[in-house]
């Protein structure tokens, strides 16, 4: 199975309450009038697209029914495509490839969204590249991080820098910078603590790491991807939020997008934060986590069945 038909696969959850349902309010409906564009409204908030997004899409959509541009019901899906396609249009990865060796990647996000397999996973993909991956276990409050990771740098063939649980995170990411720099590392991934991203002190240990980064080489971390769980929906977008304000996250990683019927998130994340999603999760396997791409990802959720 390729890709596209994994991703379509993947949002079937999603489609059903998206795409196929307004596919049936169309069909039950020969003409546009206010009654269906009510429950085309409350099929866009259903899939968690967002209170924000789902007004522009529906001003974007009576505005081209005075137009003209849309004149009956069956027109309205080609057009939510070509919408949705164009929000999420632009920033996506090119896997480093514009930047000096070493690419650094910054990972945050909770606990529980799937961020320790996700760089893992990640690891797995640039080594797939021919590329020279190392990880850094910097989140040292929790043994099982440092010991998953380290199962992962076996799997896919990259290197770990680790201490010893309870040890200072940044002086983690220290040592894998400089690991990094003199073993002419490619891929430098550096993983973070998940505790609950309202704690003060947690953030302030990320800035700090950042810091220690950014001093060792300028400019990096390169990109600071925040792992979101696909299937929490709206709160993905609340946890966005908070990381946003301090770390500067450049891209977001959304996980479990096979297991939810809230893939509308995706829409919301680049619309709502302005942060573009750069990596999806369709699955289990090593190579499940793709870079994501716009026009792909809008024509599996529109895709017939």
């Amino acid at each position: 199975m390729g890709f596209f038909d994994k991703l379509k696969t993947g949002l079937e959850k999603t489609r059903h309450t998206f795409t196929e349902r307004i596919e049936q309010l169309i069909t039950g409906h020969g003409k546009i009038d206010e009654e269906l564009l009510d429950d085309l409204e409350a099929i866009l908030l259903s899939a968690d697209v967002g209170v924000k997004t789902t007004g522009k899409l529906m001003q974007n959509i009576k505005a081209a029914i005075k137009k003209n541009e849309i004149q009956t019901a069956d027109q309205l899906k080609p057009f939510l495509q070509d919408q949705i396609n164009s929000i999420l249009t632009g920033g996506e990865t090119d896997g480093g490839k514009d930047y000096p060796a070493p690419f650094i990647i910054m990972v945050v996000g909770v606990n529980g969204v799937g961020k320790t397999t996700t760089i893992g996973k990640l690891g797995h993909y640039y080594r797939q590249q021919g590329r020279k991956v190392l990880l850094a276990a910097a989140d040292t409050f929790r043994a099982a991080a440092i010991d998953q990771l380290e199962i992962w740098a076996g799997r896919t063939g990259a290197e770990l820098i680790k201490h010893s649980e309870g040890s200072d995170p940044a002086a983690v990411a220290f040592d894998a910078v400089q690991a990094a720099k003199a073993r002419k590392a490619d891929v430098l991934i550096v993983d973070t603590a998940g505790r609950l991203h309202t704690k003060s002190n947690l953030m302030d240990e990320l800035k700090k790491i950042r810091r220690v980064i950014a001093r060792e080489i300028p400019d990096a971390p390169q990109e600071t991807l925040l792992v979101l769980d696909a299937t929490t929906g709206q709160n993905a977008v609340n946890q966005a939020r908070t990381f946003g304000d301090v770390v500067q996250v450049s891209g977001v990683v959304l996980t479990k997008l096979d297991g939810t019927a809230k893939g509308g998130v995706v829409i919301a994340v680049k619309e709502e934060l302005g942060v573009p999603v750069r990596w999806i999760g369709i699955g289990e396997g090593m190579d499940d986590l793709r870079p994501f791409d716009a026009a792909e990802f809008a024509g599996a959720l529109f895709a017939d069945k």
